[in-house]
């Protein structure tokens, strides 16, 4: 075992001045190459745990698109000890399974090959089905069946909240993929082993029931919800060659085509030790933690290379894109620029630019809302990716206003930022604003802990000491400088939405959160329409934990969500 080092955090509190928090963050480097991020913190009896895998939807190709996204959900499978009654049976039928699925993908090739020639409509007609084929589905149902007196469902979570862990969660990035729970600090051996053996001994069982688990999903978040689809078209529209250009859940051709081989495959090569890093924030004690993370973790085989990264890059783009929809929302305009990735030098100014014209005090709410009175929200920023980035505008027009009249309004407040330089007191306003969403986001073990596994994922969990001096040390001429550099007209992508009437009354509690806010809240809702008590225990605590860490400006959206939580905790009779 290396240990590399300590570092402290620095954190710029208010005005030009910044103060350091000295938080030690200690690395240590297991033999096989994967890092333990160690954050004691001596007080409350728990401890946020979890792991990344340097691993997202970017690193897909096409034809396995949302495989990524489907490991997520196969590592709460079990193992060959969690999970299951009886291995040896389970491993065997397993096996069948595979094999029958490889019969029945011949015969749905037949049907796909027929429908590319136009001789058939539908190639998922059950009416077309050869007699071989539907033996085949027969058998491989029955398998399934068999299987399932095998399952035992939801053991992964439940040996967890059984010993008083809570949050148990994962999520799936464009650029990485993360697992986390909260433990009792004295459940610390648990986490160490449970991990640790799903990782050394995976079995990906209900592999091809859970893609249709993601299938739902898809339609859930997606299909269902008012621009899911429009978005996704525009994602594509956007990203000419980049890999940001698909969903992060996959094409559903793609969803329905992946083999457990090809799972098997990209797991092995991503999913290594020298690819992974995972962070302890809590009440432990250091030494004890390294030993058990040697003992655990350190059993994982290395990987005798590195894992590939993403190779296509996006093309510049030479002319302005535009799509228009109707949707069952308000008439709105979204506007994106390509712009840089995490990390680039520009990357600071555009950030604080964002801040700029964000919030009730920012310049769009400000020049759209309150002054010209075009739109009934509007916002902007920088998303910057591992590898592309983004810069995005968009507003809701007011009843009587029309889209265009609020993208123009947008463009306007971006021409006010390339020719006026921005006053120094406003600026400091932003800096001193971030600063403090910074230091919120160090109170909770939990958001810190995520912090540390996402920037590592990026490039290096240590920029969360490095990267506030680069937003506090941003300019007025950087701000006019990135202004002129990329909000160009040939460099952006225009969605324009029009109202496409629905019968459904309009929910009230959605009244006060602007179109985003509601369109997040109501997939949220679907979703907690259809979790068990034990799901629905986990999004609470989540929740919770976000109604403590957000920003004003979320804090109505997250208010209604835990609404909605409650009534539903209420109706299926849970209890916390």
């Amino acid at each position: 075992m290396r240990r590399i080092g300590t570092l402290a955090l620095a954190l710029a509190l208010c005005g030009t001045s910044s103060a350091a928090q000295e938080v030690p963050v200690e690395e240590v480097v297991l033999d096989n190459g994967m890092t333990i991020l160690l954050l004691p913190r001596p007080g409350d009896p728990n401890v946020a745990v979890g792991w990344v895998a340097k691993v997202g939807s970017v690193y897909e190709r096409p034809g396995i698109t949302g495989v990524a996204h489907l490991f997520e959900h196969m590592m709460f499978k079990g193992t060959a000890t969690i999970g299951t009654r009886n291995i040896e049976q389970d491993l065997q039928l397993i096996a069948q399974l595979d094999e029958v699925k490889a019969d029945i993908r011949v015969e749905e090739a037949a049907l796909l090959e027929a429908h590319r020639l136009g001789q058939i409509e539908d190639p998922d007609d059950p009416a077309l089905r050869t007699d071989r084929h539907q033996e085949l589905i027969g058998r491989f149902d029955a398998l399934l069946e068999e299987q399932g007196e095998l399952i035992i469902k939801e053991d992964f979570s439940r040996t967890y909240s059984g010993q008083g862990a809570s949050g148990m969660n994962a999520g799936t990035s464009y650029d990485y993929t993360i697992y986390f729970v909260n433990v009792p600090a004295n459940k610390l051996e648990l986490w160490f082993w449970m991990e640790s053996d799903r990782l050394l001994n995976p079995v990906f069982r209900e592999f091809y029931s859970e893609r249709e688990v993601v299938h739902e999903e898809r339609r859930l978040r997606t299909d269902s919800t008012p621009t899911g689809k429009f978005q996704e078209q525009f994602d594509a529209l956007f990203w000419q060659s980049s890999p940001y250009s698909w969903p992060i859940v996959g094409w559903p051709s793609d969803l329905e085509g992946i083999t457990r081989e090809e799972a098997l495959a990209f797991f092995g090569t991503y999913y290594a030790p020298n690819n992974l890093t995972a962070a302890l924030v809590g009440d432990f004690d250091p030494a004890e933690a390294k030993a058990l993370a040697e003992r655990y973790f350190g059993r994982l085989r290395r990987s005798d290379r590195s894992a590939p990264q993403p190779r296509t890059r996006e093309m510049p783009q030479l002319g302005e894109k535009r799509m228009t929809a109707y949707a069952e929302t308000n008439p709105q305009v979204n506007i994106r620029y390509h712009s840089v990735p995490d990390g680039h030098v520009d990357e600071p100014p555009l950030f604080v630019l964002g801040q700029l014209l964000n919030g009730r005090t920012g310049r769009l709410y400000q020049a759209l809302v309150e002054d010209q009175q075009v739109a009934t929200n509007a916002s902007g920023g920088q998303t910057g990716h591992k590898f592309e980035g983004m810069f995005s505008l968009g507003g809701t027009a007011k009843e009587g206003r029309t889209p265009e009249e609020v993208e123009q309004a947008l463009y306007a407040e971006i021409e006010r930022l390339k020719t006026e330089p921005v006053a120094e007191r406003e600026l400091q306003k932003v800096k001193n604003q971030n600063a403090a969403s910074n230091f919120r986001g160090l109170r909770s073990n939990f958001g810190l802990m995520n912090q540390l596994l996402v920037r590592e994922a990026w490039r290096g969990w240590d920029t969360i000491n490095t990267d506030p001096a680069l937003y506090e040390a941003v300019t007025a001429n950087d701000i006019m400088r990135v202004a002129n550099t990329y909000f160009e007209p040939e460099n952006r992508a225009v969605a324009i939405y029009y109202r496409k009437e629905s019968d459904e009354a309009p929910d009230p509690r959605l009244a006060g959160l602007d179109e985003q806010e509601r369109q997040q809240v109501s997939q949220m809702m679907t979703m907690i329409g259809q979790m068990n008590a034990e799901q629905l225990g986990q999004v609470m605590v989540q929740l919770e934990q976000m109604a403590a860490q957000a920003p004003p400006e979320n804090q109505d959206m997250v208010a209604v969500l835990l609404e909605i939580a409650r009534e539903r905790q209420a109706g299926a009779g849970g209890g916390r």
